[in-house]
């Protein structure tokens, strides 16, 4: 049966994993170590009876004692280094842990703890965790992607970032492996992607983080960030390498900086099955939500004037996908252009600024003709206060990272001049964030319809609560990912990201006054299944599934891995 110290198989009656270790073999392994779960018959079989206390515990038990330890924990960041060592220790009962307490651990695993996790990794690590590519050694891509013993048939996701955009906080170098980890985690967790079937990848390009590169524990390579023609080589003998070797694989792009992020995934997304979740999640899950809020009382999306305050990366992946959505519903590709106005560093997008766009921003830029007759705070400029004014935006989008760029009288303004007001202040982490909910409530008299990019509690605003929308990638990715396992979709089509964002947007409660616009993270499973049900759907309608599913919702279903210990055979 092989020489690898354990193999999962499935069956009619479950999971079975056979385990070829003996002795503290058995317990260093954390995806086959059950702890004091292991049965007396079994701990004689694999030569562990002595390493372990007599007593026997049920999974449920030893989740009980997991839980209150997890609660114990002084500090977030003490919350995400208690569930890294467990992972590192007992990784089904971590996924248990995980999978039946999503909502209150996704801000742990991922945002916002994730980055302060990610900024002391070369402090603080322990057990690394990964595929660490380094750009000084291109030849060794080869024999590191072999490294975890995954053949080409074993591996159905790789997650890779080269740490340049991780989430708020920018160039992270080698500490951005984490990012990825913790991705993966949240495809186990809420769509049953089995963790042995993934991969977790970082391309060590150097930094340009000089507090990484001045301290002395610093793990990465010591060097600035590579660029240009060097940079697109080692991608391309990555992607390529990874391919051949894992011809099944979806190869998920994380945090990529915004020079990069567009074009490494316009490069490959039309012959690989590559996706990009801080463009194509960001914008199905923001899309999800703004068509939530206009069925909630019949609006058209057509019909909408959408300012977009952040067109970088994550802002132009919204609009991408909102255009093409209009474009889909009859407008023509120039038509649904003149819908969106989108600001970055140097204000409003617009043809004088020729030159000082990047090219995925270039399509939304506005004519010097459209502009002559604008009122403006200060001539020549044209900032945030200045498109509200001028534009009267029925949806007001925050990409930014610029805390309270949604200020009262923006806010009053836009207000003024539509009904009901669709704002996102999507910037994470809650520092960084446009605006909160309450004060968005406060200045729009309720009226406003709300999604945010960190997780709010919910606002009491005269006398009726409101629940505010999470507008979290998880609720996704992860079904992307699933129908692509499920259908081993050959590619990642726009196609199929629409249908992500319309099932995301199906599931939310709108309807109800201070309902939210989407669906709770604690849902977050059968949100999953939904999203991947759709998508799988229109990858076998396009022609991209290898897979028929014949009974969709059985299929998905089956595939999803639950976290409960297997059957164990001492081999």
């Amino acid at each position: 049966m092989g020489t690898a110290p354990y193999e999962f198989t499935s069956g009619p009656d479950g999971e079975t994993v056979h385990i070829r270790v003996r002795g503290r073999a058995v317990l260093s392994l954390p995806m086959i170590n059950q702890g004091t779960a292991f049965r007396h018959a079994t701990r004689d079989a694999l030569g562990i009876s002595g390493l372990l206390p007599p007593g026997v515990t049920s999974m449920n038990a030893q989740l009980k004692k997991v839980y209150e330890q997890y609660r114990e924990q002084p500090t977030p960041l003490a919350k995400n280094n208690y569930l890294e060592a467990m992972h590192d220790r007992n990784e089904v009962l971590y996924y248990r842990l995980l999978a039946e307490h999503l909502e209150e651990m996704l801000p742990i695993v991922y945002t916002p703890t994730i980055g302060e996790a990610i900024e002391k990794y070369s402090q603080w690590m322990q057990r690394p965790r990964g595929v660490f590519l380094s750009i000084e050694h291109p030849e060794q891509i080869s024999e590191a992607l072999a490294s975890y013993g995954h053949g080409p048939d074993d591996l159905d996701l790789i997650v890779v970032t080269d740490s340049e955009g991780i989430l708020g906080i920018g160039d992270q170098g080698v500490g951005g492996v984490r990012i990825t980890v913790g991705k993966l985690a949240i495809y186990t967790a809420a769509a049953g992607i089995h963790p042995q079937r993934v991969l977790p990848v970082v391309l060590d390009v150097g930094t340009n983080n000089l507090a990484l590169l001045n301290e002395e524990t610093y793990l990465g390579v010591r060097h600035s960030r590579v660029r240009g023609e060097r940079y697109d080589a080692f991608v391309r003998e990555f992607m390529e390498t990874a391919v051949q070797m894992f011809p099944h694989a979806m190869i998920h792009f994380e945090d990529f900086g915004a020079s990069n992020a567009h074009r490494v995934l316009e490069t490959y997304r039309h012959d690989y099955c590559a996706f990009n979740d801080d463009i194509q999640g960001t914008a199905a899950v923001v899309v999800a939500a703004v068509l939530s809020a206009l069925s909630a009382h019949g609006e058209v999306l057509a019909d909408q004037r959408i300012v977009v305050h952040g067109a970088g990366t994550a802002g132009i992946g919204i609009t991408d996908l909102l255009r093409d959505m209009m474009v889909a519903d009859g407008l023509t590709p120039l038509e649904a252009n003149k819908r969106f106005w989108g600001l970055g560093s140097k204000g409003l997008l617009r043809e004088g600024l020729a030159g000082r766009m990047r090219p995925f921003q270039e399509p939304y830029a506005r004519s010097e003709a459209e502009l002559a007759g604008w009122q403006l705070d200060a001539p020549g400029h044209y900032e945030l206060a200045d498109v509200v004014r001028n534009v009267h935006p029925t949806v007001l989008i925050g990409t930014s990272a610029q805390s309270g760029a949604f200020t009262e009288e923006i806010i009053r303004d836009m207000a003024a001049h539509t009904e009901r007001p669709i704002i996102m202040p999507l910037s994470n982490p809650t520092v960084k964030a446009e605006a909160v909910p309450a004060d968005l409530l406060e200045w729009t008299g309720g009226r406003a319809l709300i999604a945010t990019g960190s997780p709010f509690g919910p606002v009491e605003y005269e006398g009726v609560s409101y629940t505010i929308a999470q507008a979290n990638n998880a609720l996704v990715f992860p079904g992307i990912g699933l129908a692509v396992v499920a259908s081993h979709a050959t590619r990642v089509s726009d196609g199929m990201i629409a249908a992500s964002a319309r099932a995301v947007a199906s599931l939310g409660r709108s309807k109800e006054q201070g309902a939210s616009l989407l669906p709770g993270i604690q849902e977050l499973r059968a949100v999953s299944a939904t999203v991947a049900v759709a998508v799988a759907a229109v990858a076998e309608a396009e022609g991209l599934a290898e897979r028929h599913l014949s009974d969709p919702i059985q299929d998905i279903y089956e595939s999803m891995w639950a976290p409960a210990y297997p059957k164990v055979v001492a081999d």
